[in-house]
């Protein structure tokens, strides 16, 4: 399996984060009078959207950071004392 959960995580909350922030940015004035006239779609579209975009450049920096044991020296020099030992997986 070589899918990172941040990466579906973070598109997630990036579309809901977009589709939020766009109803509260398109929206009538007149709905946010019951929230002291704060626009909580918008404040809370663009926390989402931060925190969707957070986690697509984990979720990229994890995966492109994964190299093969077999690629590095100290890989290699592993698999070699496991291969002596018998006890490669």
């Amino acid at each position: 399996m070589n899918l990172d959960i941040r990466l579906p995580i973070g598109m997630l909350f990036t579309i809901v984060g977009v589709m939020l922030s766009g109803y509260g940015v398109l929206s009538d004035s007149a709905i946010y009078q019951k929230s002291l006239g704060y626009n909580v779609n918008l404040v809370w579209g663009l926390v989402l959207l931060a925190f969707g975009i957070f986690m697509l450049l984990l979720g990229r920096r994890g995966t492109s950071s994964a190299k093969p044991a077999e690629s590095t020296p100290e890989g290699r020099a592993i698999e070699q004392a496991e291969h002596q030992r018998g006890v490669e997986m």
